[in-house]
């Protein structure tokens, strides 16, 4: 297995492109491509459609055929990822042999990552549910039911494939109000001797709040679509060099470490506008020695003769005449 590919840029606007493709701390959302074959069924093509929509905008569909055979060749593929800057994608084909098939890809530096191929049993589009739907460029809560998602290696993969197709990066908090508007729900159906594999169920919810009495309201679920079954047929699983690559972080400058990207420094935090603040513990300080404005009239003047007793027989008239 080669190194990564180095370009050198040509010049300054060629440079900056590079940099922003570079490896980032926090990356931006991954675009996924919506690609057909040369032969392709309307089931895949309906199913292809509703999986963009819940894709959409960080989504690029290509209406024309395309002579792609991602196992068998994966030079346009790679060419596609390059041209624009896409790691995600879904190819939709039909054969006599492997009907209303799919296959899911993804890509590290321009080259195959992994892929995982899955045939539609069942489909139900957003059209034919008389429900709300969702908004465009919200993110999902995504749920996965079954053990095979963290035991079995062909699940964990197609898990890993639909997390990074649909759920983006991970956040700890969701506002109650505008923050969540559908679910994706996807279950392993059981297993038993007769099938190896068991069946993906792909189900799309809406959600709806509702008071409940308390500060906490209760969720209620309404099918909007797509419902998808899926079979897995067949997994191309990630070369070791190339996945220990795609899993590598960058290392972080010392001016990052300060902002609060990097590892915390004790005492030291970086608010939600992006201000650094930083707790400083002295020791107890005495107040009576600290420098004040220097104006005449803050200033204390010599010891008077009071103090010595020479001035207060003067002042009350026991001086000598």
């Amino acid at each position: 297995m080669s190194m990564l590919r180095t370009i050198k840029p040509k010049n300054a606007r060629v440079k900056r492109a590079l940099d922003k493709r570079e490896p980032q701390l926090v990356e931006n959302e991954k675009t996924a491509i919506f690609v057909r074959g040369q032969s392709t069924s309307e089931v895949v093509r309906n199913v292809m459609k509703d999986l963009y929509a819940l894709k959409r905008p960080n989504a690029i569909n290509f209406s024309r055929k395309n002579d792609i055979h991602p196992f068998e060749d994966t030079s346009s593929l790679e060419f596609f990822a390059n041209k624009n800057d896409a790691s995600l994608f879904v190819t939709g084909l039909h054969s006599k042999k492997r009907p209303h098939d799919l296959v899911l890809t993804r890509m590290f530096d321009g080259r195959v990552l992994d892929m995982i191929e899955l045939g539609v049993d069942e489909f139900k589009g957003m059209s034919d549910f008389e429900s709300p739907k969702s908004s465009v460029g919200v993110r999902p809560l995504m749920v996965f039911h079954s053990d095979l998602f963290d035991t079995h290696p062909t699940y964990q993969q197609l898990k890993s494939h639909l997390l990074d197709f649909y759920n983006g990066h991970a956040i700890s908090e969701i506002p109650l109000i505008g923050g969540l508007e559908h679910v994706i729900s996807i279950t392993a159906g059981p297993v038993s001797d007769e099938i190896q594999l068991p069946k993906v169920h792909f189900r799309v919810y809406t959600v709806k709040l509702i008071g409940s009495g308390s500060k906490v309201p209760k969720l209620q679920l309404t099918e909007m679509g797509p419902s998808i079954d899926f079979t897995v047929r067949r997994i191309q699983e990630a070369d070791e060099e190339l996945l220990k690559m795609s899993m590598k972080r960058p290392k972080i400058a010392k001016s990052d470490i300060e902002k609060g990207l990097g590892k915390k420094k004790k005492n030291i935090e970086t608010d939600q506008m992006g201000d650094k603040i930083g707790k400083i513990h002295l020791a107890k300080q005495d107040l009576g020695k600290m420098q004040g404005r220097k104006m005449k009239g803050l200033k204390l003047g010599k010891k008077t003769k009071s103090q010595t007793g020479e001035t207060e027989g003067n002042v009350n008239g026991g001086g000598d005449i």
